[in-house]
């Protein structure tokens, strides 16, 4: 899975040695010598090794659902009639506000539980459905529980600006003032928070509400990510840019700046084909204008209430291909290297290479096209995460 080279960068006949959870050796099998331990090979013959799964953008943990609005919006109601319903955002800030911390983590399990049955090992998660200090960082404690729980790795990312609660319609700044910068503080002094995201869009915040959140996050020393150009072209890529952000996501209404900007900065482009569908929409991200400029491109499932109910990186993967365009290698890379990547986390994941952790996902396939191809079905034979005795 490293650029360049065969495609995939396919090994055929290969192997991986292990050395205390690290990568020590992944290559062809007939270079291996004795000094290795290697994972075992019972039952792995013919199958395909990639790296573990990575889902770098998710709110996974919320309370309550969206189906009822669902079903509302396909019998043809408006925006305007579903708010009025108690629908939207608000309704999942009400139940995400109004859930334990075991209610948030019983409900997110259950998700977190259909990805890792792909072959994911890492998980990002996001704040966003709470939108008071406490209740963002409830939402925190759960996802750092689901990370220890269950044997995953997960980088959280504080998302407070996502949008205006009820409770501060018409005042943003005193929003950011009140709950989103004082809370960032508190979720990184308690070591809560991986990085700073933001929802820089007409419904959200504008780039100058960004700028501050942003700004504050660099004080801190904190990355950031951004939800950019998914509605309309503010320029939140361009300042994503700026403040070398690990990633901006979405990105359908991305201009040919905003992809010049994030090549220059080597910022990800994750690109979210479950909104994309959920929604119906019909402006599709840049992908050959991304390609050109040589921007990396990660995949993601978004999974969240509203627009993007998926939990399968799998079918991720084809959406990806069949929606955007993508080539199978181009996802392939998009939830594993480049995920990596737009986690901050290239040194340690993504790949199999030497050095790498050991977090290997093995498929009962016949070609690497095949994880993109089908859909509904999950191939995945074992994920190996520990040394082999």
């Amino acid at each position: 899975m490293e650029p360049g080279g065969a495609p995939y960068g396919l090994v055929e006949g290969g192997a991986i040695a292990i050395e205390d959870g690290r990568i020590a050796f992944a290559g062809r099998a007939a270079d291996l010598t004795d000094d290795w331990r290697c994972v075992r090979a019972e039952g792995f013959d013919g199958r395909l090794a990639t790296p573990a799964l990575i889902d770098c953008h998710t709110h996974l943990v919320f309370g309550g659902d969206r189906a009822r609005e669902f079903e509302m919006r396909l019998n043809g109601a408006a925006y305007e009639e579903i708010a009025r319903a108690g629908g939207g955002i608000v309704s999942s800030v009400k139940a995400t506000r109004a859930a334990s911390e075991d209610a948030l983590f019983e409900s997110a399990a259950r998700r977190l539980d259909a990805l890792l049955a792909e072959g994911v090992s890492t998980v990002e998660i996001k704040s966003g459905y709470g939108l008071t200090i406490e209740d963002e960082l409830k939402m925190l404690r759960v996802a750092r529980r689901l990370g220890a729980e269950r044997g995953v790795r997960v980088r959280t990312s504080w998302l407070a600006a996502h949008a205006l609660p009820p409770e501060y319609k018409g005042r943003a700044d005193e929003y950011i003032a009140e709950v989103v910068l004082p809370g960032m503080e508190k979720g990184a002094a308690e070591g809560l928070i991986d990085a700073v995201d933001a929802f820089c869009e007409g419904i959200a915040f504008s780039i100058e509400e960004t700028r501050r959140v942003f700004s504050h996050a660099r004080r801190l020393g904190l990355p950031v990510k951004l939800h950019a150009e998914q509605l309309s072209d503010l320029g939140g890529a361009v300042l994503a840019a700026e403040f070398g952000a690990l990633s901006a996501d979405h990105l359908e209404h991305l201009s040919p700046a905003g992809v010049s900007a994030l090549a220059k900065s080597g910022t990800v482009a994750t690109l979210l084909p479950g909104a994309y569908y959920f929604l119906r929409e019909s402006v599709a991200p840049p992908v050959a204008a991304l390609r050109e400029a040589g921007v990396p491109m990660a995949l993601a499932t978004d999974c969240n209430p509203g627009t993007s109910p998926l939990t399968s990186l799998l079918l991720t993967m084809n959406m990806g291909a069949t929606l955007f365009r993508m080539t199978p290698e181009e996802t392939l890379a998009g939830v594993t290297r480049e995920a990596a990547r737009a986690l901050g986390l290239q040194d340690e994941i993504g790949t199999l290479s030497p050095g790498k952790l050991a977090e290997i996902a093995v498929w009962d396939v016949e070609s690497p096209a095949e994880l993109s191809y089908r859909i509904g079905f999950n191939p995945l034979h074992a994920l190996v995460k520990e040394p082999c005795a």
